[in-house]
């Protein structure tokens, strides 16, 4: 017998997006010149100001690239959930004892307009100019750290940050393996969030992918979600067709569920959170008969292909093109091994097959690269072949340092060694 279940009002953090910035000296007086550099920040005008008091939050009401928008901040307390610097790679030990030790915040909040990654990108410039001299942002609608070095490279490119910084997903996993993963940072980007029930450590990292890829194809996608989506391939090249139903619903379909059931659900993941099924085909997308992403655990293989939007495609190439400068910095390092890849017209076709060079010469703007794999659809080159290319035909680049690799999102660590 199926249960009625009822789905809780969102949170303040689901409604709009709240961010608490922390600044590197607390004695600092966090409101002073605020509203002046705020007003400097690239196609921004204020419209209204309405001060803080003890009652109410300061507000901005101001335009940016021709879309209005309303902020609120006010300066609060701060303390880190320890679960938030747990095995984070993206802090120094150094920045994590300071974080631990901020007392003093200023928390900005502000409703997302319909393009979400022009609203995030808006909330960080606003966050940099608030507080420039910052240890980082506490994204708490995403719950997820934003190190000041990420935050700085970001608001300051112009290129739009990707959709998966706009979210972040979370495992809970108990003593027998079982794994809940779930997003935080949808809702306000106008989403459901999204979850995988019954997941394992076994098959963990492809519903990760999983969950990852279809978020970020509602947040790319420009036209309204219309009840499935095609985000890959499995092993046997059956397609991937992701959909979802609301939680009050979907979790009718699992029996004797251990982590995401109703009593994991008193205090949260009960407002506008979603349950993702797969269709086995196309008659089974026709009929909207579901089937539980466990029972497809046989079938990712050990490469299962997820498909990236054209937008996304087209904003990793403005990113890599932009960021260039760390190329021809890190070549000159020989302990670095950087490889590059080349968008090539396919053969009788309009589109192109992204591939993977390996850069050996370096002059300026143009570069000389060796073909490390075979290509799929082009025929006038194959693996070993060298060619000269120029910074506007990259795609994407990696730089393999003798202690981590980069990419073009993360050249931000690189300034943190600095």
């Amino acid at each position: 017998m199926k249960k009625n279940l009822t789905e809780s009002p969102l949170g303040y953090w689901e409604q709009e997006s709240y961010m608490i910035i922390v600044p590197k000296d607390p004695t600092e007086e966090l409101l002073e010149g605020i509203i002046d550099r705020i007003s400097k920040i690239e196609e921004l005008t204020i419209l209204e100001q309405h001060p803080l008091t003890i009652e109410n939050p300061g507000k901005i009401k101001l335009t940016y690239q021709k879309e209005e928008y309303e902020i609120g901040f006010y300066p609060s307390g701060f303390s880190i959930p320890e679960y938030y610097l747990n095995k984070n790679i993206y802090f120094t030990e150094e920045e994590k004892e300071a974080l631990k030790n901020a007392k003093a915040s200023l928390t900005l909040f502000m409703k997302f307009n319909h393009d979400a990654k022009k609203s995030y990108h808006l909330q960080l410039k606003l966050a940099l100019a608030m507080i420039p001299d910052m240890l980082g942002i506490m994204d708490e609608s995403a719950e997820k750290m934003l190190p000041a070095t990420w935050v700085k490279m970001t608001a300051g490119s112009k290129v739009l940050p990707s959709a998966n910084t706009l979210y972040n997903v979370q495992a809970v996993s108990n003593d027998e393996g079982e794994t809940w993963l779930h997003t935080h940072g949808l809702c306000r980007c106008g989403l459901t969030e999204l979850e995988i029930l019954n997941s394992d450590q076994q098959n963990y990292n492809n519903h990760y992918n999983l969950i990852s890829t279809f978020a970020s194809y509602l947040l790319d996608k420009k036209e309204e979600y219309q009840g499935s989506a095609y985000i890959g391939l499995l092993v046997n090249r059956q397609p991937v067709v992701a959909t979802y139903l609301p939680w009050t619903e979907g979790l009718n379909e699992y029996k004797n569920l251990k982590l995401g059931n109703l009593e994991d659900r008193k205090n949260g993941h009960n407002s506008k959170t979603s349950i993702i099924f797969l269709y086995k085909n196309e008659e089974d997308e026709k009929k909207q008969k579901r089937t539980k992403i466990s029972e497809f655990n046989d079938l990712w293989g050990e490469n299962p292909i997820f498909f990236i939007s054209n937008e996304e495609t087209a904003r990793m190439k403005e990113l890599a093109i932009e960021r260039f400068s760390y190329i021809k910095e890190a070549f000159k390092n020989k302990e670095n091994h950087i490889i590059i890849k080349i968008g090539l017209p396919v053969d009788d076709d309009n589109n192109y097959e992204h591939i993977w060079f390996e850069l050996i010469e370096l002059d300026g703007e143009q570069f000389k690269a060796k073909l490390l794999q075979e290509p799929y659809d082009v025929k006038n080159i194959h693996e070993g072949d060298e060619r000269t290319f120029t910074v506007n035909d990259i795609t994407n680049w990696l730089i393999y340092t003798p202690s981590f690799t980069i990419n073009p999102e993360t050249v931000y660590l690189l300034e943190r060694k600095n």
